[in-house]
């Protein structure tokens, strides 16, 4: 596999565009449709529970490729039918709440494969360019206050949302300059309850190294909005941050690029990953990369690809290097994948985008995976 680790001299050529407003941000040919609103929503919907009780089901052993109709009873495949599903989380039951990127639906997947169930819509998200609803993260005191967090782009700017599902979205962090391309989404919460939030650069290399910029940073931020530790910039320099993953003492981010390599960082408070910046842990090729998710246990890593149309996983050794070459799971097997999370039971939810425009989609896409990570790698502590 062509993946490596970077040089020094490997780093990417920035092209530096001037005269972009800050915060609001340049928004690389983007023309707002119309300010942000909100919709009213109905009553909220009751969360179901599992179809059945008892314990997760375990998911299916993908290592048998079979046919297109044979794939119809795929027991890896627990959802289908969705349109360029992007955020997920894992709720304590077990089940997943997924939205997609262009409706800013969202819905209830289970993992026992019964049929997904639409919860709400969120308002205000505008898809144009490659914006739409881009990130979903779990408030890390679900249980006692029900909270989502979602990352979307509305008519005028990119921005954090919070709300109970079947509730109306109130706003955590707005004024995220939003463009045509490059709009960020990676969204997570700390150890601490520190929520990181991942933008993009809009197309404009010069705002990423702005300090004074919200775009192309990877911010900290506490759930009201307000900054956490120096600052809001946590990291700088970033192209287009899609992902965030945390492990035990370590925050990592994919950044993704439209010409070059795509990047997996990892990421220490001021850090800057412009051209003359930090090193990534690693560089992905164009054309094994379109990274949109990562996943983290122990050692291990995994990187959601949708150019690469597979899962690259990476076992770093104690110092956060890669040992030996990344291997290739489920490449070619459901197209373009992108959104990768690990549950309680050692699995992998991962979301396909092949509906996104640039995949060939089947039947039954886009659709929503659970699987075992090679090896039962998942199963390494955290």
């Amino acid at each position: 596999m062509a993946l490596r680790t970077s040089a020094p001299g490997a780093r990417r050529l920035a092209a530096v565009t001037l005269g972009c407003l800050l915060l609001a941000g340049c928004g690389g040919g983007y023309v707002p449709s119309g300010p942000f609103r909100d919709v009213p929503q109905g009553q909220p919907p009751q969360v179901a529970p599992p179809s059945q009780s008892g314990r997760v089901p375990a998911p299916g052993d993908p290592s048998t490729p079979g046919t297109q109709d044979q794939q119809a009873g795929d027991p890896n495949v627990v959802a289908t039918g969705l349109t360029v599903p992007t955020g997920l989380v894992v709720l304590p039951d077990g089940t997943a709440v997924v939205g997609e990127r262009d409706s800013g639906r969202l819905l209830q997947v289970f993992p026992d494969r019964s049929p997904a169930r639409e919860l709400m819509t969120l308002p205000g998200v505008d898809p144009a360019g490659d914006g739409g609803l881009l990130g979903l993260a779990i408030s890390p005191t679900y249980a006692e206050d029900g909270l989502l967090y979602a990352y979307v782009s509305t008519a005028t700017d990119n921005r954090v949302v919070r709300f109970p599902i079947g509730g109306t979205p109130n706003p955590v962090l707005t004024g995220i300059p939003r463009g045509e391309v490059d709009n960020g989404g990676g969204l997570t919460f700390g150890p601490d309850g520190t929520l990181y939030v991942g933008t993009g650069d809009v197309g404009d290399p010069a705002l990423a190294a702005d300090p004074a910029s919200l775009a192309g940073k990877v911010l900290a931020v506490d759930v009201f909005g307000r900054p956490v530790g120096a600052g809001p910039v946590f990291t700088r320099g970033h192209r287009d941050v899609t992902a965030l993953c945390q492990a035990a003492d370590q925050l990592y981010a994919t950044d993704e690029s439209l010409t070059g390599a795509d990047e997996f960082d990892a990421l220490t408070p001021g850090g800057d990953f412009g051209p003359a910046g930090v090193d990534p842990v690693l560089e992905v090729p164009a054309q094994e990369g379109g990274l949109g998710g990562c996943a983290v246990s122990g050692p291990y890593v995994f990187l959601g690809a949708m150019d690469g149309r597979q899962v690259h996983v990476v076992e770093l050794d104690g110092k956060g290097a890669p040992v030996g070459d990344p291997t290739s799971f489920l490449a070619d097997r459901y197209g373009r994948l992108r959104t990768v999370v690990l549950d309680a039971q050692g699995a992998l939810w991962i979301t396909t985008s092949n509906r996104d425009g640039l995949g060939t989609p089947e039947q039954d896409d886009d659709r929503v995976l659970r699987v075992v990570p090679p090896a039962s790698q998942a199963n390494s502590p955290l």
